[in-house]
């Protein structure tokens, strides 16, 4: 297979990261599959974040600012313009991605060629504990009605599928990640979920934990499919 067809364009929207990003980004760029972009955005950091993702000279690192916040949905969308990979990967500032998670999920897609997205569960940083733990064993055609059952930072996409459901909605503040898994399922795009844990998730001071008023109100709009 053309080498140059599996090419994965990783996007790693960062804010005020300074003591998380390092590990962060030596994560992706130690990954075993080596056929990768990582697409950086600063999104208008107000701390060290932005020089010390300068303090990488990598070669694969293409590194972009806002000047000024404008959000994760924004931030995602904007650099997902400059993708040129045919698959997109998440990874969040303060999270790690194992060495193997690249190579594991390109497989995936190799074996299964009618596949949209693939994620995966995780450990929790700092833990031994793996999510999703038991709703990993429901369908989630049903779990989708009720909860984002899937880690967002483990996703890989299809980068013709993200633009077939035209990227992240931007009325979506907070939890963009659950209508775009939303939509997907309700136009049939097919997903696949690695059982073995391939991410490291920070649950600790994040846009979830801080924001979680904000969390909720947008992912009942998803449920209800309403615009917020």
């Amino acid at each position: 297979m053309n080498i140059e067809n599996n090419r994965i364009s990783v996007l790693l929207s960062t804010y005020n990261n300074e003591k998380t990003i390092k590990d962060s980004i030596a994560s992706i760029l130690e990954q075993t599959y080596k056929n990768f972009e990582l697409l950086i955005i600063d999104d208008g950091s107000e701390d060290n974040t932005l020089q010390i993702c300068k303090s990488f000279s990598d070669s694969r690192i293409k590194l972009f600012k806002n000047d000024s916040n404008i959000g994760l949905t924004k931030s995602l969308n904007k650099v997902s313009q400059y993708a040129t990979g045919k698959y997109l990967a998440r990874q969040d500032g303060d999270d790690i991605s194992l060495n193997n998670r690249l190579q594991k999920q390109i497989a995936v897609f190799n074996k299964f060629d009618n596949l949209d997205i693939v994620t995966s569960r995780a450990y929790i940083k700092n833990s031994n504990r793996i999510i999703p733990k038991y709703r990993n064993y429901i369908s989630y055609k049903i779990l989708i009605n009720y909860l984002n059952p899937f880690i967002h930072g483990t996703l890989m996409i299809k980068n013709d599928s993200f633009i077939k459901l035209n990227r992240y909605n931007e009325n979506f503040i907070y939890a963009q990640d659950y209508k775009l898994f939303y939509d997907a399922i309700k136009l049939n795009m097919k997903i696949k979920v690695i059982s073995e844990p391939i991410y490291i998730l920070n649950l600790e001071n994040n846009i979830s934990s801080n924001r979680r008023e904000d969390q909720q109100y947008y992912a009942n709009c998803v449920r209800k499919n309403l615009l917020p």
